[in-house]
């Protein structure tokens, strides 16, 4: 039996019927850009997070980058993030001229809240909160913290559609949230978007400027603004998927359930869901001492897994200006050693998922 670690073809089929007519609906429609479909995307979107805005953009990285700049965060100031998230979140934090301050992750993968107020310095502008691979971070923690020291707050939601801490939905406790629609998450699209969601209306307003190349009124450019808006076929098929990601959201957690209950390997360390947190399971990622002998062990029994992510953002040559080292971050560095993201997806087969827990269970 040969598994992959995701199957994006079982999430159309699933609904093909309202896909397919959503896109002929967009195609004979005659208008493709910031229409009716975005329009109304966004206003769904923005109810189902519980936002009072929503500006859809090209992509996850768009979001943040333009999140940063509509904040005024740059040169010469620092932003807190965790050590252990993909290059794209500190990427829209040096995009705009900011320096990234790294802080350690807890043990559930998120960062840890116990260490922010250590690494804020004068040069702190604001907290990047990612939360990764679909479980909502300590929020009452960081929102204390925020608050307390006068900082921004930007949620990176790329991997958090409907995750929830203490029944409120990620991207809405702070200054600004970012999604990603990438094919591959829980809310993904047929190609790339992303979204921007707020409750400042005058944040919306300079995030619509700015995704349109600076530009409130056709041909009247206020600043050197960017292209990045999510398209109308992208919108009309995130409005088709968006009225079931409950029950999508709902089928993850049903699977990642039985992970849970039923692996049972010493050299495995499963994830542990924080307290007033509802996990959406993006990813199901364990830990292992023998990552890479396991990976190997899954690959020859036809299982196939991904290491999210197996170079911290601190080590990549994309960085090495920054002067890091290795250990500089232990236990970031210890995950990226660790971490492996085990077959999770919408879809997936009683009998594969058996045969994924069956083939874990034996590994020794």
């Amino acid at each position: 039996m040969d598994i992959m670690t995701n199957r994006l073809d079982r999430g159309f089929y699933r609904y093909q019927e309202e896909f397919e007519n959503k896109a002929i609906e967009v195609l004979r429609s005659g208008w493709y850009i910031l229409g009716k479909e975005l329009e109304a995307f966004e206003k769904e979107f923005a109810t189902w997070v519980g936002a009072e805005y929503c500006a859809g953009v090209g992509n996850g990285l768009d979001a943040l980058c333009l999140a940063f700049r509509a904040l005024g965060i740059g040169e010469g100031d620092e932003v807190i993030v965790q050590g252990n998230t993909y290059i794209a979140s500190v990427m829209g934090i040096t995009t705009n001229g900011a320096t990234p301050v790294f802080v350690e992750p807890d043990e559930y993968n998120n960062i840890d809240t116990s260490k922010i107020e250590a690494a804020i310095t004068s040069k702190t502008k604001a907290v990047l909160v990612v939360h990764l691979y679909g479980q909502a971070s300590k929020m009452d923690d960081v929102v204390a913290i925020c608050q307390k020291h006068n900082l921004r707050l930007v949620e990176d939601c790329a991997q958090s559609h409907g995750s929830k801490f203490n029944g409120k939905a990620t991207g809405t406790f702070g200054d600004i949230g970012c999604f990603s629609f990438y094919p591959s998450k829980n809310l993904g699209a047929f190609g790339d978007g992303g979204a921007i969601v707020t409750n400042n209306s005058e944040l919306d307003r300079t995030v619509r400027m700015l995704r349109n190349y600076g530009s409130e009124v056709r041909y009247y450019n206020k600043v050197v603004g960017v292209n990045s808006r999510l398209d109308e076929m992208q919108a009309g098929l995130l409005r088709v998927r968006l009225k079931h990601m409950d029950e999508l959201n709902q089928e993850k957690k049903i699977i990642a359930e039985r992970y849970l209950k039923e692996i049972h390997n010493p050299y495995v360390e499963l994830p542990k869901t924080r307290e007033k947190c509802e996990h959406i399971w993006h990813q199901f990622v364990i830990h292992s001492t023998r990552r890479d002998e396991l990976q190997e062990y899954l690959k020859k029994n036809g299982i196939a897994t991904i290491i999210h992510y197996p170079i911290p953002p601190h080590l990549q040559e994309a960085y090495a200006y920054l002067g890091h080292k290795v250990g500089d971050y232990l236990i970031t560095e210890r995950y990226a050693k660790e971490v492996l993201s085990i077959p999770m997806y919408n879809g997936i087969t009683d009998e594969e998922q058996g045969y994924v827990i069956s083939i874990i269970n034996k590994f020794e």
